[in-house]
C-alpha cells in the first residue's frame, strides 16, 4: 500500500482540525458562540478542572487565564489532529475516528452548557463532516500521486499548497464567524442607554488614583466568551421564600430611584499584594428595596444570584438588607456596565468576596437557605460565605527596585471593605534586623466600602531592605501575619517586597 509520509500525514490532520474549528465558528453565528467547540469545551474544562489548577492558572496569567486555557485547549487539539493525520495515514477508518471522537466531545460539552439547545450540536457536526471529507482528499490525493508516479516533490507542493488554501480559507472563516457574532452582540444596544442621575450621587472630590478605570479593573469570572445580553429583552426574576414573585424589564430599572457609591472589589483568589482589586463608582439600585417588595419569608438565609452564564453566586439575605449599599448596578464609572463586566445589569456587594456576591450578567434572583443550595464556587470546595479580609499592598517602590539613598516614597493601599481602615504601619528590615513599625499617612477616604491609600517617607540608607506592611481596620482589628492561600476564603499574610538602596 502507498502511504503518505508522516510529515504530511500530520500535517493534513492539523489541517482537517482547522477547518473543523473554523466552519464551526461560522455556524456558530447563528447557534451562538459559546456552542462554538473550542469554546464548549474549554467551559467544560472550567467548570470541572481541580481548583489546584484554576489556581494555578490565575495565579500564573491572572485575567489572562482565559486566553491561557483557550490557548491550552487549541493546542492540545492541534496535538490530537496530528495523531488523526498519522493514524488515517495507515486507514482511513482510523482518522475517521478520530474525528468521530472530536466530535463527540465537542458535541457533548456543547450540549449540556447552561442554556444549551440541541442545536448546539450543529457547529461541531458540520465542522467535523467537512474535516472527514477533507482528510480523505489529501490522503488520497496524495496516495493516487504517488501511485502515478509524480515526483515527490511536486506531490508535496500540490500537497502544501491544497492543505495551505484549506486552512487559511477556514482562519479566515473563523475570525469573519467571530466577528459576526460579536456584531449580532450588545454594543451598539448598550451605547444608545442613557443612564438617570442618581437620586443621591457619590462625592465628586476625590484624591488621584482612587478610582480604578474601566479599562484597567480586574476580570476573573467563567465566562469564556462574554454573555451578549440584550436590555430590550433582559428580565430579572424574584423568586422563591418570597411573598410575591417579581419580574423586572430593564426599563423598569432606570425608572428607580438611584444611588451612585464607590465601592471596592475583590476577588478571594488575590493573592496576598496581588492586583485583583479595583475600586469604581457604581450606579444602581438598591437591593434591599427590591427584596421588600418581593416579601421575604422566615428562614430564606440565603439569595443566589444566576447568571446568563449560568454560574451562580450565594450571598446571606441579611447582609443585603443590613443597609449596606448593596446594589443591581447599571453603571461604571459614569457610563454603562461595560459588556465585560456585566452589561446590562450586575450585583454589587461592599464587603464580601466577588464569588459571593458580585454576580455578572444576572437574570435571576431566588431567596432560599444555604442549607438547601450551594452556589458554584461553594460546589467546588469555597467557603459558603466569605468576608473580606483586612489586607494591604507595597505599590511603590516596586519589589526588586534599586533607588539611590535619601528619602523614599512608600505607598500603597488597604482595604477592610464595610469596616475601613483606621491606621497602616510599614516596617523596614536591614539585614533581618527588623525596624520599629512605623505609622503611615492616611489619605482620604469617601466610605468604609472602598479601600485607603497610604504612604511613608523612608530616609533610606545604602544597604538591602524587605519592607513589609500591616493595616488595622475600624474595629482594631490587625490584619495576621499568618500566611494563608486563597482557598477556601481568602489569602492572609504580610506583604513584604525587597529593595537595594545604592
Amino acid at each position: 500500500m502507498v502511504v503518505m509520509t508522516k510529515t504530511r500525514a500530520a500535517i493534513a490532520g492539523i489541517t482537517a482540525a482547522v477547518v473543523a474549528v473554523g466552519l464551526a465558528e461560522l455556524v456558530a453565528v447563528l447557534t451562538g458562540p459559546r456552542s462554538a467547540p473550542i469554546i464548549a469545551v474549554g467551559g467544560w474544562i472550567v467548570d470541572h478542572v481541580p481548583e489546584g489548577g484554576k489556581q494555578l492558572a490565575i495565579k500564573l496569567f491572572g485575567v489572562h487565564d482565559k486566553t491561557a486555557l483557550l490557548t491550552g485547549t487549541a493546542i492540545l487539539l492541534l496535538a490530537f489532529a496530528a495523531l488523526v493525520g498519522l493514524a488515517a495515514r495507515r486507514k482511513l477508518l482510523w482518522g475517521d475516528i478520530g474525528i468521530v471522537l472530536f466530535a463527540l466531545i465537542g458535541i457533548g460539552a456543547a450540549v449540556t452548557r447552561p442554556g444549551a439547545t440541541a442545536l448546539w450540536a450543529l457547529p461541531t457536526l458540520v465542522g467535523s463532516a467537512a474535516a472527514v471529507v477533507l482528510l480523505h482528499f489529501l490522503v488520497r490525493r496524495e496516495q493516487q500521486a504517488k501511485a502515478d508516479g509524480v515526483p515527490d516533490d511536486d506531490t508535496r507542493r500540490q500537497f502544501l499548497r491544497v492543505a495551505g488554501i484549506a486552512a487559511v480559507a477556514a482562519v479566515v472563516g473563523g475570525f469573519v464567524g467571530r466577528g459576526l457574532a460579536s456584531r449580532r452582540g450588545v454594543a451598539e444596544a448598550r451605547s444608545k442607554v442613557e443612564l438617570p442621575a442618581p437620586q443621591s450621587p457619590a462625592p465628586s472630590d476625590v484624591v488621584t488614583g482612587y478610582e480604578t478605570g474601566n479599562r484597567d479593573f480586574y476580570r476573573i469570572d467563567t465566562a469564556l466568551v462574554v454573555p451578549q445580553v440584550d436590555p430590550a429583552t433582559w428580565k430579572l426574576r424574584i423568586h422563591g421564600m418570597v411573598d410575591k414573585e417579581v419580574t423586572l424589564a430593564y426599563e423598569d430599572l432606570l425608572a428607580m430611584p438611584m444611588i451612585e457609591r464607590y465601592v471596592t472589589l475583590t476577588c478571594v483568589s488575590n493573592e496576598v499584594g496581588g492586583d485583583l482589586i479595583g475600586n469604581a463608582r457604581w450606579l444602581g439600585v438598591p437591593v434591599k428595596g427590591l427584596l421588600e417588595r418581593a416579601g421575604v419569608k422566615a428562614g430564606a438565609d440565603q439569595v443566589v444570584q444566576r447568571s446568563a452564564d449560568g454560574s451562580t453566586c450565594g450571598t446571606p439575605t441579611s447582609v443585603l438588607v443590613d443597609g449596606r449599599d448593596a446594589m443591581l448596578a447599571v453603571g461604571m464609572n459614569g457610563v454603562p456596565l461595560p459588556v465585560e463586566h456585566g452589561f446590562p445589569v450586575r450585583m454589587v456587594v461592599p464587603g464580601l468576596y466577588g464569588y459571593v456576591s458580585a454576580c455578572k450578567w444576572i437574570t435571576d434572583i431566588e431567596l432560599t437557605t444555604f442549607a438547601a443550595y450551594n452556589a458554584y464556587w461553594v460546589l467546588r470546595g469555597w467557603a459558603q460565605q466569605a468576608v473580606i479580609k483586612t489586607e494591604s499592598r507595597v505599590d511603590l517602590p516596586h519589589d526588586g527596585d534599586d533607588k539611590p539613598a535619601g528619602p523614599v516614597t512608600i505607598a500603597g493601599v488597604a482595604w477592610a471593605q464595610h469596616r475601613g481602615i483606621s491606621k497602616v504601619e510599614v516596617r523596614v528590615t536591614k539585614n533581618k534586623t527588623a525596624g520599629p513599625w512605623q505609622e503611615a499617612e492616611l489619605l482620604s477616604t469617601v466610605s468604609p466600602d472602598t479601600w485607603r491609600q497610604w504612604r511613608l517617607t523612608w530616609n533610606a540608607t545604602p544597604g538591602d531592605y524587605a519592607i513589609a506592611v500591616r493595616a488595622t481596620d475600624a474595629t482594631g482589628a490587625t490584619q495576621t501575619e499568618q500566611e494563608a492561600p486563597p482557598e477556601p476564603d481568602g489569602a492572609t499574610g504580610w506583604h513584604t517586597i525587597f529593595v537595594k538602596i545604592k
